[in-house]
């Protein structure tokens, strides 16, 4: 039973976590929040993770009872995400894998998410959609990838939400999405928005640019509230999502669903999503925001597989990539 210490910090997130066995040990984590009407930058983002990775390194294994020496595999994100946060925790990944003698993995961040959904809701071959703030995928598994069966062509959903959540100056904390769900359960007129789904593959940037343009106008004249809003591009694209997620399912044969990724834990998308599953006779897994936010323990299961499988990262293979496909990787551990 291998235990494997997970790093992840593609985002505003820093997160580590232990897994032995299927068994998460520890998973804490810190979130780099900014004022209202603000995003995070990389650099600024990677001097938080830098502020508190040690103490997040020290709590994981204080919460485990474990020592460097009960670690036989560090795991960190190679890719995707952004540069200098993923630098910061790649470097101290590298490093801790050199003091304790322990192999190295680099991990993609959406098999991470993956492995994590499919650990804890016991899925056995789910078609997945994978929603954060950086991507949007529709995914299956096939003769060892992950098959991407639709994606955005642009920006990710949960880049579409956090960047209104700009525009009308709802707080980050604790993030930016899970504020306009709550908002959004106070909306009653639906404003119509652009819906644009083009064969297996969604676009988010036109209704970004739609409601940006015409939100003040219509929020001073009365017309509608903020709320009503929220409600109103929460129910646009994730319809959007709904459609093309029952698309491959269709294609697969598929009967699970599986929705990983920060912007998964959002109520109103599971319910949505549930409404489709059962009409089709499907079931819907999902996870709350333990594990659907970027996490370390998510890390530490994809890396526990590969590291059972026999792979292993060479110290001078160890970089990392802001555009890592989750199609790019040869998914040794499943039949």
């Amino acid at each position: 039973m291998p235990v494997v210490i997970g790093f992840e910090g593609s985002a505003n997130k820093i997160g580590i976590g232990i897994i032995r066995d299927g068994e998460v040990l520890s998973n804490p984590r810190r979130t780099y929040i900014t004022p209202p009407g603000q995003g995070f930058m990389p650099s600024d983002t990677a001097r938080h993770h830098r502020a508190v990775i040690l103490t997040v390194l020290k709590e994981a294994l204080e919460q485990a009872g474990l020592k460097p020496a009960d670690i036989d595999c560090v795991a960190y994100t190679k890719g995707p995400g952004m540069g200098a946060p993923l630098v910061t925790v790649a470097l101290v990944a590298r490093t801790v894998a050199q003091l304790w003698g322990t192999p190295l993995l680099g991990v993609n961040h959406c098999i991470g998410h993956i492995e994590m959904g499919r650990l804890i809701t016991r899925a056995d071959n789910p078609t997945v959609l994978y929603v954060s703030g950086g991507n949007t995928q529709v995914i299956a598994y096939s003769q060892r990838r992950y098959r991407i069966f639709g994606e955005t062509i642009d920006i990710a959903v949960g880049n579409c939400l956090d960047r209104f959540a700009r525009v009308i100056k709802i707080s980050n904390d604790p993030s930016p999405g899970y504020n306009i769900e709550q908002m959004a359960k106070k909306g009653s007129q639906f404003v119509e928005l652009p819906y644009t789904v083009k064969g297996m593959d969604v676009s988010f940037s036109g209704i970004l640019s739609y409601i940006e343009d015409m939100s003040h106008k219509m929020l001073s004249s009365g017309q509608c509230t903020e709320e009503d809003l929220c409600f109103s591009l929460q129910e646009t694209v994730f319809s959007m999502l709904v459609e093309i997620t029952e698309r491959a399912m269709a294609h697969c044969g598929s009967q699970e669903v599986l929705i990983v990724g920060g912007v998964g834990c959002n109520l109103r998308l599971q319910e949505m999503m549930g409404v489709m599953c059962k009409e089709r006779g499907a079931k819907l897994f999902a996870t709350d925001e333990r594990f659907c936010i970027d996490n370390g323990a998510m890390i530490a299961q994809a890396g526990w597989e590969m590291f059972r499988s026999g792979q292993i990262t060479e110290l001078e293979d160890s970089w990392i990539t802001q555009r890592y496909r989750t199609d790019a990787v040869e998914v040794t551990w499943r039949d």
